[in-house]
């Protein structure tokens, strides 16, 4: 690692985990879309609420890193 004279923002390389990372949930989250197509149309407003609910958690996270 190396050390910089001046603050780098965010957190130090290496210290997010998969359970921290905001990140973590948001490929997981967006998956959730990929078969979409084949599921009747009246599912799709329950699919669409359950990504915005994961993405907009991974999004507040985000002031807490």
């Amino acid at each position: 690692m190396q050390d910089h004279p001046y603050p780098v923002p965010g957190p130090p390389p290496g210290s997010f985990s998969q359970q921290t990372d905001p990140r973590a949930g948001i490929d997981e989250a967006v998956a959730g879309l990929d078969d979409l197509d084949a599921l009747p149309l009246v599912e799709h407003v329950e699919r669409f609420d359950a990504v915005h609910t994961e993405l907009t958690v991974a999004l507040s996270s985000i002031d807490k890193v």
